[in-house]
Order: C-alpha cells, then sequence, then structure tokens
C-alpha cells in the first residue's frame, strides 16, 4: 500500500522545520564568566570578600547558638576541643560558599 504523498510530507514536517531553528543558534548565550583579566581579577576579589564575610556570619551565627562565648573559650582558656569545632564550622560553611559559587 503507497502512501500518500501529502503524509509523507507531514511525517518529514517536523524535521524540516527544526533544521532552521538549530542553525540560528549560532550566538552564545551572555555568561557571567569573565572575558578579560581585569574581569577575572574583579570577580576573584569580590567572590573572596563574600566568601571570608559569609564565613565570618556563619561563625558568629554558631557561636550565638551554642552556650558560652566561643572565643573567650578559644582564647583565654586555650581550648583546643573549642578551637576544633570553630575550625569545623568555618570549613563546612565555606564548603557551601564554594558549592554556592562554581555552580
Amino acid at each position: 500500500m503507497k502512501t500518500p504523498l501529502l503524509s509523507r510530507c507531514l511525517l518529514l514536517l517536523p524535521f524540516v522545520t527544526a533544521l532552521p531553528v538549530l542553525a540560528a543558534d549560532t550566538n552564545a548565550a551572555p555568561t557571567w564568566h569573565a572575558q578579560t583579566l581585569p574581569q577575572a581579577l574583579g570577580n576573584m576579589l569580590l567572590f573572596a570578600l563574600v566568601g571570608i564575610g559569609a564565613a565570618i556570619a556563619g561563625y558568629k551565627l554558631f557561636d550565638a547558638c551554642t552556650p558560652g562565648d566561643l572565643n573567650k573559650e578559644i582564647v583565654e582558656n586555650k581550648n583546643v576541643a573549642a578551637a576544633i569545632v570553630a575550625a569545623a564550622v568555618i570549613l563546612g560553611v565555606s564548603i557551601i560558599i564554594v558549592a554556592a559559587m562554581v555552580s
């Protein structure tokens, strides 16, 4: 049984109409990635400032949520366990910041 010409053309229609759409997508979407060295340095400084600020804010928030003064425990009482906990908090916040900035 022969297929009518019109039904064969309708079967090819999605493929034929997709070709101009695919060919028209030659312009890349604008990106926030740096294109020059000064832009890269500016982004690096911006990310460093935001990352350090967020790490300090995370440490202060953790200190506010725990009983006692973590700074006093580390500096005056020389509590090594408190220093390890504080370092773990700062590293944890930093890992979250890096994951957010990379993605």
